[in-house]
């Protein structure tokens, strides 16, 4: 039974470093899902092996802890971060997240240098490994954030999943298992939990590959094909974006609860795709985030002089279609309520 064990496991760990290779190397086409997923997989397939090594190695060099350890640093993140750029359809990191992925690496590198595992096992089983395990945890926190309420919204709608959202699902329960399964060996001193998290991944491994190169399933490279063709030229961008703002600001079509990017794309002369281009590469926004920051500016702007308004009648007017929308995106672009702001407005005009 230990033989299969190791069997199942360590080939699991060997078609994971071989898809990863695929991905971030090998495969024609080129783009940001593809090297985030490929980074993923090889971080889970550096943990696992490590994991897989330990096991049936307790006597094992600490040079491969501390390099699965690393490794370990990295899933929360890369998870994050590839399940963003399908539900976005981005094909681009912000600075904010090339810098988290920088830091990350740098940090690894200078602890891994100035407190090595072999040197300092107790440093790093009592602050690092609960530092990388927490931050995984975030790293599942913020995917759920992202992922559930888009299922949540088609459970409402009664809707089917599409392939994508059926393959960002799977992504996402896989390294929920998998962490799961190492957070009781961890936090919960079981042994029989820690192989449980390579038995997992060798089978997720297998839906991933299958998935993969399942293109009735795994459609994200045909949706994002469109971003990676070639950017629109600055000359011809920069007078989309003028005319774009001219638009919103002159006409105000962001009031009409009912716009959509076809709606503005043909008052501008242009496709869809091509304005959904523009603002992804060009303004680094999603058309939702785009056209959300005016409708919150103009209800801050009506905060401050509409006092006859109520919030929930100031939403509908900016073009919200509820209460509960306008708060929340409020929240989110100015990082306080609409109250709260109102508040604060008239205390600085008292």
């Amino acid at each position: 039974m230990k033989d299969l064990i190791f069997f199942f496991s360590t080939l699991g760990v060997f078609n994971g470093f071989l898809l990863s290779s695929y991905l971030l190397i090998f495969s024609k086409q080129k783009s940001l899902s593809k090297y985030l997923l490929g980074a993923l997989i090889l971080a889970l397939s550096l943990r696992i092996g490590k994991s897989i090594l330990l096991y049936f190695n307790p006597d094992l060099p600490k040079i491969y802890l501390q390099i699965g350890l690393s490794a370990c640093l990295f899933i929360g993140p890369l998870l994050f971060l590839y399940l963003k750029s399908a539900i976005k359809q981005t094909n681009y990191l912000s600075k904010q997240e090339k810098g988290l992925l920088i830091f990350l690496g740098i940090s690894a590198i200078i602890l891994g240098i100035i407190r090595p595992y072999h040197n300092y096992p107790e440093f790093w089983n009592l602050y690092v490994v609960k530092s990388i395990y927490l931050i995984w945890f975030i790293g599942l926190c913020a995917s759920s954030y992202i992922l559930l309420p888009k299922l949540q919204k088609q459970y409402i709608l009664n809707d089917k999943l599409s392939a994508l959202e059926q393959w960002l699902l799977v992504i996402f329960i896989g390294n929920l298992i998998i962490a799961s399964a190492f957070f009781l060996a961890i936090f919960g001193n079981s042994m029989a939990y820690y192989i449980t998290g390579p038995l997992v991944f060798s089978f997720f491994l297998y839906l991933l590959a299958f998935g993969y190169f399942n293109k009735q399933w795994f459609n994200i490279e045909a949706s994002l094909k469109k971003y990676s063709n070639k950017k629109i030229p600055q000359e011809e961008a920069t007078l989309l974006i003028a005319n774009l703002n001219e638009l919103m600001a002159k006409k105000k079509v962001y009031k009409n609860p009912q716009l959509k990017i076809k709606d503005l794309a043909m008052q501008l002369n242009v496709s869809s795709h091509h304005l959904s281009q523009l603002l992804n590469d060009n303004l680094g926004k999603s058309y939702k985030s785009f056209i959300n920051e005016y409708r919150i500016h103009s209800a801050c702007n009506l905060l401050k002089t509409s006092h006859h308004l109520s919030l929930e009648g100031i939403g509908y007017e900016v073009g919200f279609r509820s209460k509960s929308t306008f708060f929340t995106t409020f929240k989110k672009v100015m990082a306080q309520t609409p109250s709260q702001f109102q508040a604060s407005v008239r205390k600085e005009t008292s």
